[in-house]
């Protein structure tokens, strides 16, 4: 199963940044699925999974590299993890498909897992307004906190430090690097988003506290489009749910104003 590469000129820094896309043939206003790769994986992880529920719906995917797998071994992982580069790269490739093809700017939607799932917050706080609905599995919403879980001689805890810069104690710049990148500090740009948070109660990789923690932080904030679960399951995103919330957000959200790129 294949899609058309796509290469797309960061607004911030001018490099070319790679995505995969495909438009369904002979659509108008077709809705938009932006799909997020994993916290170890590229562009090329989701399409096997999501690309044939698109095709049956006739929706437009998506898939940006944003700087690709936040690991150690990613030459450029200091730019990925949630970085400013990494998430304009999801907007300016978001403009790009928008622009040149028949998208309904009021129909675009992300969803990811685990890493996925982190971006996909990430970019909800980002621009809560362009998303007509945003689907986060498994995510990792707190990275000082995951890596104090995981261990700093860990697979994961080499990569958050990578992505980072070190660990939080090493300067306030590095700290601030955590904060940034972490979904649970920016609450009161979520709250403005449609969104739907699902973890496993039995996750090995992420713990659910992740997405519990969120949870009262978000009802604190009285967000108003915010829903989540804690299910039977372990660190997995189940598609043909997230699918179908998503068509369901879809249909109940007809009419309403288009999206913006900035929240």
């Amino acid at each position: 199963m294949r899609m058309n590469e796509i290469n797309v000129k960061s607004s911030l820094d001018g490099s070319s940044q790679p995505s995969l896309f495909e438009f369904p043939a002979g659509i108008e206003n077709a809705p938009l699925l932006v799909g997020l790769h994993t916290w170890s994986f590229d562009r090329f992880n989701q399409v096997d999974k999501m690309l044939p529920l698109c095709r049956e719906r006739g929706w437009a995917l998506l898939l940006p590299e944003f700087r690709g797998p936040n690991t150690a071994a990613n030459p450029r992982a200091r730019e990925a993890c949630a970085s400013r580069l990494a998430r304009q790269d999801v907007l300016d490739a978001v403009e790009h498909v928008a622009a040149a093809y028949p998208v309904d700017r009021s129909r675009i939607m992300a969803l990811g897992g685990s890493g996925g799932g982190h971006m996909a917050l990430m970019m909800a706080a980002c621009a809560p307004r362009l998303w007509r609905a945003v689907s986060a599995w498994v995510p990792i919403t707190d990275l000082a906190a995951w890596l104090e879980a995981k261990g700093t001689e860990s697979t994961y805890g080499k990569g958050i430090m990578a992505c980072c810069g070190g660990v939080p104690g090493d300067s306030p710049a590095i700290a601030a690097e955590y904060r940034e990148r972490s979904p649970i500090t920016h609450v009161q740009a979520l709250r403005e988003a449609t969104l739907s948070v699902h973890h496993g109660r039995y996750d090995r990789s992420v713990p659910y506290t992740h997405t519990f923690n969120l949870a009262l932080a978000m009802e604190k904030a009285g967000a108003p489009h915010f829903f989540f679960e804690i299910f039977d399951g372990a660190h997995e995103l189940r598609y043909d749910t997230a699918f179908r919330w998503l068509e369901k957000t879809l249909a109940d959200s007809a009419g309403q104003p288009s999206g913006k790129l900035t929240g």
